[in-house]
């Protein structure tokens, strides 16, 4: 039992100041479908959960996403379990693992599909694959993130000032998104117009 608690304990705590740099949004080599690596997996979720990733992306740990340290973000990559055969197909968001040896960083649903939570560390071998055909048929439209809250009231709050605001409600965080279904560049200009107002604003993909 202490052994599965220590390696939950150093699953989570795998991020430090240390970022490893995330690569160019555009221009970067795509990954090579078929391509196979070998080593151990970790999982992450709170204190994560709600806050930007790597990519600009926010971390939701209740989506199939990881954190790989080289892979270009949004690599479709097939995860096997080889302790159990289990298998699940993440997206690659997020950089690391921080910690030497491991090789990839799994969501919180993405460990629960692998069966590896109460673990926190599995054998797994990683196979670059093809985007799933849903991702490949939808275009990623954006919205601009004014704020994450622990209740939603204060949420509300906050949307109650901004135009064109709503609150979702997550598992354990209340966000505020304004704009909808926006371009990258025009996120990001209205993202200037809501950091006057609501002092933070982040691209990120809309929902």
């Amino acid at each position: 039992m202490f052994i599965a608690i220590l390696a939950m304990t150093e699953a989570c705590a795998r991020k430090n100041s240390a970022r490893v740099p995330a690569p160019p949004a555009s221009g970067a080599a795509p990954a090579r479908v078929g391509s196979t690596e070998t080593g151990i997996a970790s999982w992450y979720g709170a204190p994560y959960h709600g806050r930007p990733a790597a990519s600009g992306e926010i971390y939701d740990q209740e989506q199939l996403t990881a954190a790989h340290r080289t892979l270009p973000f949004n690599t479709w990559v097939e995860v096997t379990n080889l302790e159990n055969e289990k298998r699940v197909d993440v997206r690659i968001t997020d950089r690391g693992p921080f910690v030497n040896g491991r090789i990839i960083d799994l969501s919180l649903a993405a460990a629960r599909e692998i069966d590896m939570v109460r673990t926190g560390i599995a054998r797994v071998r990683l196979k670059v694959i093809d985007p799933p055909a849903q991702a490949q048929a939808s275009t990623t439209e954006y919205a601009v993130q004014a704020g994450a809250f622990s209740t939603c009231e204060r949420a509300q709050k906050v949307a109650e000032k901004l135009e064109d605001a709503r609150v979702i409600e997550g598992s354990s965080l209340c966000r505020v998104l304004v704009g909808h279904r926006l371009s990258f560049d025009d996120a990001k200009r209205l993202a200037v117009r809501v950091r006057k107002t609501a002092g933070e604003a982040l691209v990120v993909a809309d929902q």
